[in-house]
């Protein structure tokens, strides 16, 4: 065995086992089988021109070599980006942790507690410092929530407002840069018009539905918006506020002033800048508005004894169920990021967080004093981190980059000052002597921090917050770090055993990939650094592009977008923007099939278009005689089809061509969802199918982990027509030349975690990367063999082969009284999460086992699974108290006295022989959902305040 191929690390299944899994199939050769897998018109005639391989070592060398490219100056820049200290026990236990970054979405409740708790932690400090009622568990990024925030107040109009269609929204021109231009993209197509000025001068008009202002403001100015929050609500008209999360430790909150959506990021709560993302954005609003909230909310319920349990509440809101009519598409939060940020307010606790908030501020007064005496005045009336002073720019960034230090130059004589938790005294007199040199003045020190406040009084913060225990007890690293752990054992992750979610792609991600996102050349970038810093970053970046631009056959990237959905609105707005440039606006008919992802018809709805949704066939194809008569119908007016390959049933539709043909010639362009893009690398394209654009899922086939249900990063790719038309930024100009303004907040979105991906292709290289895809498909169709004769499997190509995933039929089992929830259940006890449950067919199981598992784990997962299919032949439609029903088993249940179920413990708990080796135990029983929404509880009470009577 070569010890240092990275692809033989990365691919599970041995040489030596090939024989036995290819026999099994029923082929002679991987060759074979994808030749009976794949239509042979799409498949590649060359292989991919990528670099040879490096080793683990080599790549090792080569990321550190290329992290010196990146230059680390001290960052005053702000605009909502911040170094942060990331408190050593926080990077150590979790964001280093597959315990925790392995982790997926926590749709198995019983299973995923730990993940929960971290995350109710999260929401609770979003509403105790934001003062409102209730809190989503994250968004992406500041810019995108607030987009969020419009789009929820345009949803919550009044009646009158909608029957009279109030569409303005008003701008505060005090609101991020990055932010506005989010605001200006999500707005259009919507019919929302933006009004963008003084808050001061607003004239309150019966024309406007909404309003968002900056708290503080972009360059610092700390404003009191409650007279301008009375007098809007007389008007009908409701405000958002975006908010600084930690100023909030120290100013009144926005929900005191009377507002109706707070969002911001916690970045600057111990996660890296890591040159733009990714970050955990906040949402937090009035319980009245919960259910046009996006994203995921956590709620505590309680599990079938009556113990407190959490769980994702409010599931209906999600864009699966809203689909066309849905105002949001968010389907990735950024749950990693966000555990971090909460866990950083459980270390520090409500007075750790206010001495951080104000020894910031005490910064920034102590240096705009300083710099007074030097004539350097400072213009602010109120500020808490962020200064704003009169001086010649040019001057200033001569001397400061020459002393390693990033300002915010504003115009030619103002420039814009952020102090941030890791500003010392030493680098207040670095600032001093930096402006002193610029003015040809002598400088002077100063030896202590002052502590005269520029807050005003009304705006000075007496409201108590984070009161509840977890955030008073953890204060020394060993409470800490025990704490993370305790919460670390109640999750499964892929350390534990292998997640076969379908449409998910559980693959491994490996730790070479992962450990350049330590390095503070690579963690400590500003977004809005000068370029010339950021060497090492745009050389990677744009190396990541052009290894995708190969993978895809596309010609163009951008890496923007930072979650799948994400990147399939990007991929529909650059579409509506090339239809626009050619006069063609009238094209606005997205043509969708029935067996989409939900998030597919939410992003077409957001981008304005007028969604059509076509037939699928028995068989699970897409039913090209009713799409070609839609097109033909719609053909005037056709904007584009989003279609999903191989299917989002887990075949290679051999009809393919024919379908992006049949679009092309009626005037349309063809939208290529790439979350099975594992089972394309390496063997077709999205170019050779014929598609014209397709988002790529980096945390799916390009080793980003899930992160227990992000980051995620969704970065779109294009053809030539389309180039144009990629995203830019207001700040750092990037994209197309005809560019649509921001779909995320920084240049190049969540860039920290491309690392990982950049890493997984230098490393796997072509060959690498195509015998995964070839080992995604083999381990597919090896499990579908074994399951052959236990399950009935929905929709196989034309040869009976899956693609790299498949469907089990679970729904003939409700004769026996099992549903397929119970299925996924009794998975906990044989150590496995289940495959994804009722998605994209009611009452089955999507399972993808990825090309990362051994035949080992393979086998240990068809074991249980038809040791449960044993289970379910003795179960009877009468009989409710079986071990399937009941099932998952905790040790709590297995220990007690009594034992009241006509089965043993024995087999309960260890059903097959294997599992008492590494036993994985459910912290708790089955979670009462309909309870949980009954009682709808996202924050951190005790369990006193919600418990029936």
């Amino acid at each position: 065995m070569r010890t240092d191929a990275f692809a033989l690390r990365h691919i599970g299944p041995r040489e030596t086992d090939l024989p036995h899994m290819l026999k099994t199939i029923g082929v002679e050769s991987i060759e074979q089988l994808v030749y009976e897998t794949l239509p042979d018109d799409i498949r590649l005639k060359a292989p991919l021109n990528l670099d040879p391989a490096m080793t683990e070592y080599e790549f090792a060398n080569h990321i550190q070599e290329l992290g010196k490219k990146n230059k680390v100056f001290k960052s005053y820049i702000g605009l909502g980006y911040h170094p942060t200290i990331v408190p050593a026990p926080i990077q150590r236990n979790i964001f280093e942790n597959p315990g925790w970054y392995t982790a997926y979405t926590p749709y198995q409740a019983e299973i995923a507690q730990g993940r929960l708790e971290a995350i109710l932690n999260f929401q609770t400090t979003v509403i105790e410092l934001s003062g409102m009622e209730i809190a989503n568990a994250s968004l992406l990024d500041e810019g995108t929530a607030a987009a969020e925030a419009m789009a929820l107040l345009f949803d919550v109009r009044t009646r009158d407002q909608k029957k009279n269609n109030t569409n303005k929204f008003f701008v505060s021109e005090e609101i991020l840069p990055q932010t506005l231009s989010i605001l200006q993209t999500r707005s259009t197509p919507v019919g929302i018009e933006l009004v963008v000025g003084n808050h001061e001068t607003f004239d309150f008009s019966n024309e406007f539905f909404g309003a968002i202002v900056q708290y503080p403001g972009k360059y610092g100015q700390v404003n009191d918006y409650t007279a301008f929050v009375a007098k809007a609500k007389e008007n009908e008209i409701k405000v958002a506020f975006a908010a600084d999360i930690l100023s909030l430790a120290t100013l009144t909150s926005p929900g005191e002033m009377g507002a109706a959506v707070v969002v911001g990021t916690t970045q600057r709560f111990g996660v890296p800048m890591g040159y733009g993302g990714p970050h955990a954005a906040f949402f937090a609003t009035k319980e009245e508005y919960k259910r046009s909230m996006p994203g995921r909310i956590i709620g505590v319920s309680i599990d079938v004894n009556g113990n407190r349990a959490l769980r994702m509440a409010l599931g209906t809101r999600e864009q699966h169920i809203k689909r066309e009519k849905a105002t949001s598409n968010i389907c990735t939060a950024q749950v990693l990021l966000a555990v971090m940020a909460g866990m950083y307010a459980v270390y520090h606790g409500p007075k750790g967080l206010q001495y951080i908030a104000g020894k910031v501020h005490a910064s920034a007064v102590t240096t705009a004093e300083a710099l007074n005496k030097l004539g350097v005045y400072q213009t602010n009336t109120a500020y808490f981190d962020t200064i704003l002073v009169k001086a010649d720019a040019q001057k200033v960034k001569a001397v400061a980059e020459k002393n390693e230090v990033n300002f915010f130059y504003v115009d030619a004589d103002t420039i814009s000052i952020s102090f941030n938790e890791t500003t010392s005294i030493a680098d207040i007199n670095q600032i001093i002597s930096i402006f002193a040199e610029a003015l040809g003045k002598e400088t002077f020190t100063v030896s202590e921090l002052t502590e005269a406040s520029q807050l005003p009084a009304s705006l000075e913060r007496t409201s108590s917050f984070l009161t509840h225990d977890v955030f008073n007890n953890h204060h020394s690293e060993s409470q800490l770090m025990r704490y993370i752990k305790k919460l670390e054992r109640k999750d499964l992750s892929l350390n534990h055993s292998m997640i076969s979610l379908g449409s998910c792609t559980m693959k491994l991600n490996a730790a070479s990939e992962m450990l350049p996102l330590s390095m503070p050349n690579w963690n400590s970038i500003h977004p809005f650094a000068p370029v010339e810093q950021a060497e090492g970053y745009i050389t990677m970046l744009k190396k990541l592009e052009e290894q995708l631009n190969v993978i895809t056959g596309f010609a163009g990237t951008t890496l923007q977008p930072n979650s799948g959905a994400q990147g399939e609105y990007a991929g529909l707005m650059a579409i509506r923007a090339y239809h626009l440039s050619r006069g063609d606006s009238h094209r606005n008919v997205c043509l969708i099939p029935s067996s989409a992802h939900g998030t597919n018809p939410a992003s077409a709805a957001m981008a304005g278009m007028k969604i059509i949704v076509t037939k699928t066939t028995p068989e699970g194809n897409i039913d090209v005689e009713d799409l070609r008569e839609k097109a033909i119908e719609h053909k005037d007016d056709l904007s584009c089809l989003m279609v999903t390959y191989p299917s989002t049933h887990g075949v290679f539709e051999s009809s393919i061509i024919e379908i992006t043909k049949l679009i092309h010639d009626n005037g349309g362009l063809v939208y290529m969802d790439g979350a099975n893009m594992n089972a394309q690398v390496g063997l077709t394209n999205p170019a050779t199918i014929g598609a014209d654009v397709c988002h790529l899922n980096l945390h799916k086939t390009f080793a980003i982990p899930h992160g227990g249900g992000g980051p995620g990063v969704g970065p779109i790719c294009v053809n030539e027509k389309l180039v144009p038309f990629l995203p830019t930024n207001p700040i750092l100009k990037v994209g197309g030349e005809q560019a649509i303004t921001a779909i995320s907040s920084a240049p190049y979105g969540s860039a920290l975690v491309c690392l990982i991906s950049y890493g997984y292709i230098t490393m796997m290289g072509a060959e690498g990367l195509k015998s995964a895809t070839e080992h995604a498909i083999l381990n597919a169709n090896y499990m579908k063999a074994r399951f052959e004769g236990h399950y009935p499997i929905l929709y196989t190509g034309e040869c009976g082969r899956a693609a790299h995933e498949m469907i089990l039929d679970c729904r003939s089992f409700k004769e026996n009284g099992i549903e397929v929830g119970d299925i996924a259940k009794r998975l906990m006890d044989y150590g496995f999460h289940a495959p994804t449950v009722s998605f994209p067919v009611a009452g089955t199981l999507m399972i993808e086992p990825t090309e990362s598992e051994d035949l080992a784990e393979l086998d240990r997962f068809c074991d249980a699974l038809i040791s449960i299919r044993k289970e379910i032949e003795a179960a009877t439609a009468d009989d409710k108290n079986n071990v399937l029903k009941n099932a998952p088993h905790t040790l709590a249940m297995l220990t007690t006295d009594n034992w009241a179920f006509p089965y043993t413990r024995e087999k309960a708990a260890y059903p097959l022989e294997y599992i008492a080796d590494n036993k994985f135990w459910p912290s708790v029983r089955r979670v009462d959902d309909a309870y949980g929404d009954r009682n709808l509880v996202c924050s951190c009470a005790p369990i006193e305040a919600y418990m029936e009577n």
